[in-house]
């Protein structure tokens, strides 16, 4: 689960680390920002916290190399009419789940960068057609986002859990229940359940 470490008060910098354990590449590690439209779901296959805020902006802790990050963006229209009881006074306009995948560099910083609607009807226009880019520092465009589909997995966790010792013996107890829930955080579900089928049969 995302750890989320706070500095000082609600205003300051909020930093969500998006691995377990203490990798030791997470000393070196990037960092995404994400503004308040941007809410991200998962990292790597991991499911990130949702906070009380829902517009929240918060900086991504990333280990360095391949990372995966889905998110949805979202909009919110005060609404010009009058509103009935219950009604809610916004127009909430948030776009289908997208998916970007980029090598992250040590120590180096990344942001969203998209197209910020003038109105709810440009914003309803763009939506089905929503994708956005994630800059460098540099002000490089690394990738951009697409459509995620929620069958795709990464092939493997991005938190870097020894299979065996150096010397080639087997890993310890300890060791194997690690690897065993760094796996079943990248299973699919059928694979979940074929595995618990297997286990209490």
């Amino acid at each position: 689960m995302a750890v989320l470490s706070l500095a000082g008060c609600a205003s300051s910098v909020s930093v969500v680390e998006t691995w377990e354990g203490n990798p030791a590449a997470a000393s070196n590690a990037a960092t995404l920002e994400a503004p308040g439209e941007i809410r991200v779901t998962r990292v790597n296959g991991r499911v990130m916290t949702n906070f009380l805020m829902d517009d929240l902006a918060l900086d991504y802790a990333l280990l360095p190399g391949e990372n995966e990050v889905v998110f949805v963006y979202k909009t919110i229209w005060a609404k010009s009419t009058v509103v009935r009881n219950g009604e809610s006074k916004v127009h909430v306009i948030e776009s289908e789940p997208q998916v970007v995948r980029f090598e992250a560099e040590a120590g180096e910083t990344y942001r969203f960068d998209f197209d910020q609607p003038e109105s709810r009807q440009e914003a309803e226009q763009e939506m089905p057609e929503f994708s956005a880019a994630i800059v460098s520092s540099a002000g490089m465009t690394v990738a951009s986002s697409t459509v995620w589909d929620g069958e795709e997995q990464m092939a493997a966790s991005r938190t870097p859990i020894p299979a065996s010792s150096s010397d080639g013996t087997p890993v310890s107890g300890d060791n194997a229940l690690e690897l065993l829930k760094a796996i079943w955080e990248t299973a699919s579900d059928e694979e979940k359940k074929a595995f618990l089928r297997w286990a209490f049969e």
